[in-house]
């Protein structure tokens, strides 16, 4: 006899959410304090990670009332991948959020016909998460010595990767005005002894962990030399802040390396200045992510959506441009593709579906994502992703933001 589903989880509720919005409630209502105010944080005062949402509302849509399109299609090509909506799993860091973590992500990006970007600092590894079949891409920090980061390079290859994503704008501020959420070294039996009084009135989140025996795990098994123990998130982090910056030089033996190693796309993230796109076409890169590490870097940064015209304008002709930072809705991925980008990458988004409901809850976000998508284009008359311009929305004359300004950088040229 099956028991029952109220008895196999007993804090069962309708799993299906209408927003991203409401998944972010439901993250917030589940999740302890610490780990839901890691979500959710952003660099110093926070100006940044409120902009990249408040920039969206600027922008308004110009519907006809005839002319729709009975069906419309949300498919298009980015990176080289085909992809069943132009949306895309960005990179993010240990997903303690829920036991599956990435793999469970990747389960959602494979069942709705998407790219998931791994991270350097995931919690599951490379193989576990090629092992889904999701179309992955490896991202990975400039961290580690150039033998360290070619053996991860070739791991990631060995492991069935299909792009590599190269994060540099991380700089990493600690001085948040509200305070930085607690995030321990390990979990061990003296860690969960002193956190308890915040985790005890998140019954829900500990019944999840508990049911696997699993505990959340903060390591990042990606960062394990061969043979070796994965190390720690803030081990992983020393690694990082002891490593010397890379120039554009570095950045493009990155690109050679890989193109040596795998030959699938190579892409740059992070990137805000028209001058740096030029470079990295310069570099050869395949596609960049216009972004502000989703408010968590350099707090002052304008809001991603208002770069990615004046870089699309000058570089989308040569390679594939999207973004990422503040879409929370099926409009602004209209908004970002209207302005030039290919595709937009999420992060908060899925993350919060993810502990709202699991893998379940990440196709959740996409779906809704699809739907905002769907009903945007046909108000707009619009038979496809592929077709939309600015011309399809009210962009206020102040709009962009256009940083390095707009000349062909002269003094670097790179052998592709």
């Amino acid at each position: 006899m099956q028991r029952p589903e109220w008895l196999a989880n007993p804090w069962r509720q309708n799993p299906w959410f209408e927003s991203v919005a409401v998944a972010q409630e439901r993250a917030r209502k589940r999740l302890p304090k610490p780990v839901y105010g890691a979500l959710v944080a952003g660099s110093e005062r926070g100006q940044t990670i409120a902009e990249n949402e408040r920039a969206f509302g600027e922008l308004g849509l110009a519907p006809h009332v005839v002319g729709q399109h009975a069906e419309r299609r949300l498919s298009t090509t980015v990176f080289g991948r085909d992809v069943a909506l132009p949306v895309l799993l960005s990179p993010t860091g240990v997903q303690a959020v829920h036991p599956d973590g990435e793999v469970a992500v990747a389960r959602a990006a494979a069942a709705r016909g998407t790219v998931v970007g791994l991270s350097n600092f995931a919690s599951k590894s490379v193989e576990e998460v090629t092992a889904t079949g999701a179309d992955t891409f490896f991202q990975m920090y400039w961290t580690g010595d150039r033998d360290t980061m070619v053996q991860r390079m070739q791991r990631a290859h060995a492991a069935g990767v299909h792009g590599l994503i190269a994060t540099l704008d991380w700089s990493f501020s600690t001085g948040r005005d509200w305070g930085s959420p607690e995030i321990p070294e390990q979990v061990d039996l003296k860690t969960m002894v002193r956190m308890a009084p915040k985790v005890v009135t998140k019954p829900r989140w500990l019944w999840e962990f508990g049911r696997t025996g699993a505990i959340p795990d903060l390591t990042a098994p990606n960062l394990a030399p061969p043979g070796g123990t994965a190390p720690t998130f803030f081990g992983a982090y020393y690694e990082w802040m002891t490593t010397p910056p890379p120039s554009w030089d570095d950045v493009a033996w990155m690109r050679r390396t890989w193109s040596q190693i795998s030959g699938t796309p190579f892409v740059l993230k992070g990137v805000c200045r028209v001058d740096d796109a030029l470079r990295a076409v310069d570099v050869g890169v395949a596609g960049i992510s216009v972004s502000n590490h989703g408010g968590n870097n350099l707090d002052g940064t304008p809001a991603a959506i208002r770069m990615v015209r004046p870089i699309a304008d000058r570089v989308g002709g040569q390679i594939d441009v999207v973004m990422d930072g503040g879409v929370r809705r099926g409009s602004d991925v209209v908004k970002a593709l209207a302005l030039g980008a290919k595709a937009v990458l999420i992060g908060r988004a899925y993350l919060w579906g993810l502990a709202a409901n699991g893998g379940a809850g990440v196709e959740n976000v996409l779906d809704v994502l699809s739907g905002g998508i769907d009903s945007a284009l046909r108000g707009l008359a619009v038979g496809s992703v592929t077709e939309l311009t600015p011309e399809h929305l009210l962009i206020p004359a102040d709009f962009d933001r256009t940083l390095g300004g707009t000349s062909a950088p002269s003094d670097l040229l790179f052998d592709r």
